[in-house]
């Protein structure tokens, strides 16, 4: 029972710390009741199969926690209106079973080598495991320990150079020190050493914070001139009505709401992740014959030194196999179609600027691991009204240029807005002001969109951009770049927010590096891994001697 108590106290801990309901400082201890749990099975507990216990027990603390924080995705549904249990059973079970693997191999290599050596390659392996979680087909990096505290930007101004995974590391090392004070003390009861480990905690947790809110006060970054953005609100309900409504029709919804909240220039106007066309999708191949994208221009021409920026369905078709992307699928003898959720830049008398989304969600835009799942899953991919096939993507982020003013517009859509090396790619090529193009609407009233925006916030800090964000309804929302909300809707409201949008050139020093932190720790953890191979050979070395 104590180990079953400690836990479920790293599960409690872990859950309240998460935004946007929770208070982040709990992170700082989270982990120490599960490390506790781990220690104590294995040196004190006379369980045969103890390897089995602390794997099941870290499988029931993640369970949990992936439950409370993420249990949203219920809200999902098929097409016939019924809640998609697959949605949140799959990411739930199969991410958990992923933190206890981890978990696990932190057991086995401290059994093997020791508690100091095996504390060193819990903080590698998680930090590993988190950037792996960012890369591969199943992504799912929502619960990376540094974005707990997307809702206190005040206190991790210092993300603009060592990113949210730079938070990760933190959080890591804080609560390896904890649980190493713990046992020291638990060993020794040697008053000086608990003074000396507290007094280091103590500095590790506060002064990243005062350097923190000194950035905060003194962030005067003189900005290259401003753009005045209207961000698009449609509220239109993405289980039918998006997929029932004539797409002119739409359309013509769409531009009224524009029309409507037009007061004096407006420089962007940006309408959510696939806005448009509602039923369907556009062909790329004739952008500049679509009566929709005309419509579009015809709008522009009555405002004008204004660009269009909305998110769009779009195809493209082949005729021929050679050189045919894995993502396109036959739709006819001889003809293929590839199918993309896309950003565009509408401007008048000028090609249309493109950019397909490069991170797909699991399970709903892209089917992971194809070959592999599909005779275990069938076709198990959740049909949110399109395509159930993988789209397709643009290995290269780009930035929409303004032929009217100094303003370039990052083309963030929805689910890239998590990832903060990945949005980093968009300021490096040239992007000085972070649009993001969402529909959060999928899981209605629920955390899911506001942590969805929370994260958004980071951005904000780790590229030192103004972030314009356009939700079909969730919450659109103006950040300023210091991470915080300037003005934001209200979920379900159909509406528009206007925002003067500061455009700054300046790249952070995590722009330039990345994940710093990260990668070191891939080195530490491959230093790690040789050490202990040498370990044991040398080992068994010594036994053929004897």
């Amino acid at each position: 029972m104590k180990y079953i108590l400690l836990t479920l106290i790293s599960a409690m801990l872990l859950s309240i710390s998460w935004p946007t309901y929770g208070v982040p400082f709990f992170i700082f201890t989270a982990l120490v009741p599960l490390l506790m749990m781990e220690h104590g099975v294995s040196k004190f507990s006379d369980y045969k199969r103890k390897s089995w216990v602390v794997f099941g027990l870290s499988y029931l603390c993640f369970v949990i926690w992936n439950i409370v924080t993420t249990g949203w995705l219920y809200g999902s549904k098929n097409p016939d209106g019924s809640h998609s249990l697959m949605a949140v059973l799959f990411p739930v079970l199969v991410n958990s079973l992923l933190y206890s693997l981890v978990f696990q191999c932190y057991h086995w290599y401290k059994n093997a080598q020791g508690t100091y050596w095996g504390l060193a390659f819990f903080v590698a392996i998680w930090m590993s495991f988190e950037k792996f979680h960012l890369n591969w087909e199943l992504t799912w990096p929502w619960l990376n320990l540094g974005n707990s505290f997307s809702e206190y930007p005040k206190l991790v101004q210092w993300y603009d150079t060592l990113g949210a995974t730079g938070g990760s590391f933190w959080i890591l090392l804080i609560n390896v020190l904890l649980f190493y004070t713990i046992r020291t003390w638990e060993a020794g009861r040697k008053r000086k050493d608990l003074i000396k480990n507290s007094s280091i905690l103590a500095a590790l947790i506060i002064i990243p914070m005062i350097i923190s809110v000194i950035k905060y006060n003194n962030f005067d970054e003189k900005p290259i001139g401003s753009v005045n953005v209207l961000m698009l609100q449609p509220d239109l309900n993405p289980y039918g009505e998006k997929y029932s409504k004539d797409s002119l029709t739409i359309e013509q919804e769409l531009l009224d709401l524009a029309e409507k909240n037009t007061k004096g220039k407006i420089d962007y106007y940006i309408a959510p992740e696939t806005a448009l066309p509602g039923r369907g999708s556009i062909s790329e191949t004739a952008f500049e014959k679509s009566v929709i994208l005309n419509n579009l221009k015809d709008f522009l021409a009555k405002h004008p030194g204004s660009v269009f920026s909305t998110g769009i369905s779009s195809h493209k078709f082949y005729t021929s196999q050679e050189n045919l992307p894995k993502e396109a699928y036959q739709i006819n003898q001889g003809l293929w179609v590839e199918s993309f959720n896309t950003a565009i830049q509408v401007t008048p008398n000028q090609n249309v600027q493109v950019y397909h989304k490069g991170k797909l969600v699991p399970g709903v835009e892209i089917f992971p691991y194809m070959n592999y799942l599909k005779p275990l899953l069938g076709n198990a991919m959740i049909n949110l009204g399109g395509t159930v096939a993988s789209l397709g993507t643009d290995k290269e982020r780009v930035a929409f240029s303004n032929p009217y003013n100094k303003g370039k517009i990052a083309p963030i859509i929805c689910y890239e807005s998590i990832y903060g090396e990945f949005v980093t790619e968009y300021v490096k090529k040239g992007a000085n002001f972070l649009g993001i193009m969402t529909n959060d609407s999928w899981w209605g009233v629920s955390e899911g969109h506001k942590q969805l925006l929370s994260y958004a916030k980071l951005r904000a800090i780790e590229t030192r951009r103004e972030i314009a964000r356009a939700a079909n309804s969730g919450i659109s929302a103006h950040i300023n770049a210091k991470g915080e909300i300037v003005e934001d809707t209200f979920y379900g409201d159909k509406t528009a927010l206007f925002a003067k949008i500061n455009l700054y050139e300046n790249q952070t020093f995590y722009v330039k590096a990345g994940d710093l932190l990260t990668r070191f720790s891939l080195f530490a953890l491959g230093f790690l891994l040789f050490y202990f191979m040498i370990k044991r050979i040398q080992k068994k070395m010594a036994k053929q001697k004897a």
